[in-house]
């Protein structure tokens, strides 16, 4: 996604977990608490993939994308397709996304990554154009000229 800023990736905290269960420092019941509300979100929106769940090894694992921000007032917090969050970054200033892996075999879960979408990224990509041209004092075309 062109407007996607501000990524927050979790592989590390993920990976402390596993370790942890490995050791036997905490348990699988610990781990593996997904709540209906999750599994429910992971069946109808969420994303297949090609994953295999860490803990079972036996269920592919799903990521449902939850999304937050002020502008979404009753629809925060709901979950989402991938599909459907382009549409929703080209009509709404800002908001975050959250991506929680789940297993529907064991109810392994996990926060993979969140991020912002929304049209405030692409305002920025183009203050930034206008601060390049500003700097050089030229458009393109005149440096194109000044050069023959």
């Amino acid at each position: 996604m062109r407007t996607q800023r501000q990524v927050v990736d979790y592989s590390l905290q993920k990976r402390a977990v596993l370790r942890e269960l490995l050791a036997g420092r905490i348990g699988t019941y610990d781990v593996c608490d997904a709540s209906p509300y999750l599994k429910n979100a992971a069946r109808f929106h969420g994303e297949p993939t090609d994953h295999r769940c860490p803990i079972c090894r036996s269920e592919n694992l799903t990521h449902v994308h939850y999304i937050y921000g002020d502008e979404l007032k009753q629809s925060a917090g709901q979950a989402r397709t991938r599909a459907e969050l382009p549409v929703l970054a080209m009509t709404l200033r800002e908001f975050q996304v959250f991506v929680v892996e789940v297993c529907p075999g064991c109810d392994w879960n996990h926060l993979v990554e969140q991020f912002l979408l929304g049209r405030d990224g692409l305002a920025g990509e183009a203050e930034d154009a206008d601060e390049s041209v500003a700097a050089n004092g030229s458009t393109p075309r005149r440096r194109r000229e000044a050069q023959r």
